[in-house]
């Protein structure tokens, strides 16, 4: 596609999204020169994929990343997990040529159009999302409707990550993505300094301060305590950790809470069996009336008694 052409795609596209001033026509434009100067670098230096590939295995090597890389949620009963969106963005920025990221297209009526968006400058493939967040949080209370501009912009972020993610990996070789969680999955089980009983210790502590899943309900998921784990099983609750914080998944999706319904349903049985006790040792104490009928059942007794000795 020539330059020229790709101008008059990128003002017919902008020219659709909405009626535009012409101070609004003038940043389109600087933003389409923009976009023709990274095409032209990326023709002058395109990139070497062997050494791109070496950079992108060796940010995988870092600990820190590492543990952020990888994400888990279930579907269909089974697990199913990927790379990350902080993976997706390393990937992307030492594969090069790529120009990626999340643009509120417009915002109003209570929510925003956004788009997340990732094109390989060098081969000119892009994938883009365009999707609508409402302001709003659902929450156990209700729906709490966002009004301050912060809390917007965290809330269209969070979701955009998601789209971006996405947009990143297809356009990304496959075998280029499966080869850096590989490494990342290495760096996790060969680079640990601190005890497995203390880290497993943290994780369990994570998961009940922010998401009030207790030790029981992550033993009860794996099948069997926690003193069995392993560096494998450590991982697999960091990708779960991982899906819950990004919002791909909820907790019951992978934790059964303790049956509510069976605890009521014990402690109503335990009252009752209370109450038909108190009742059998309230049938058993002598009443008012039977005291009276007692005495007067004594009255006639003695009183037959005088008439027999008359």
């Amino acid at each position: 596609m020539k330059m020229n052409d790709l101008t008059t795609q990128f003002q017919q596209n902008q020219m659709q999204a909405g009626n535009f001033s012409g101070g609004m026509m003038a940043q389109a434009s600087r933003e389409m020169e923009e976009v023709k100067g990274q095409i032209f670098m990326a023709k002058q230096f395109p990139r070497n994929t062997m050494q791109a590939e070496a950079r992108i295995l060796d940010a995988c090597k870092r600990k820190s990343l590492a543990e952020s890389a990888i994400y888990s949620y279930p579907r269909g009963g089974q697990r199913v997990s990927g790379p990350s969106i902080r993976l997706a963005e390393v990937v992307a920025q030492n594969w090069g040529n790529i120009s990626f990221g999340i643009k509120e297209l417009k915002q109003e009526n209570g929510e925003s159009e956004v788009m997340a968006y990732a094109w390989d400058l060098e081969t000119n493939v892009r994938q883009e999302k365009i999707f609508t967040v409402k302001h709003e949080r659902h929450t156990k209370r209700g729906v709490n409707y966002l009004t301050d501009s912060r809390d917007i912009y965290e809330l269209v972020a969070n979701n955009g990550a998601r789209r971006l993610r996405s947009c990143i990996l297809a356009i990304i070789p496959g075998d280029i993505i499966d080869n850096a969680v590989l490494e990342c999955e290495k760096t996790l089980t060969n680079q640990n300094d601190r005890p497995l009983a203390d880290r497993l210790k943290e994780a369990f502590k994570l998961f009940k301060e922010n998401y009030d899943v207790t030790q029981d309900m992550i033993e009860a998921r794996f099948g069997y305590k926690t003193s069995a784990f392993t560096e494998r099983n450590l991982i697999d609750l960091g990708g779960i950790y991982r899906s819950l914080k990004d919002g791909m998944s909820k907790v019951e999706d992978w934790f059964e809470r303790p049956n509510q319904e069976k605890a009521e349903k014990e402690e109503k049985n335990e009252l009752e069996k209370e109450f038909e006790a108190k009742k059998e040792s309230k049938s058993t104490e002598p009443t008012i009336d039977d005291v009276v009928n007692e005495a007067l059942k004594e009255d006639e007794a003695h009183e037959v008694e005088q008439t027999e000795l008359l």
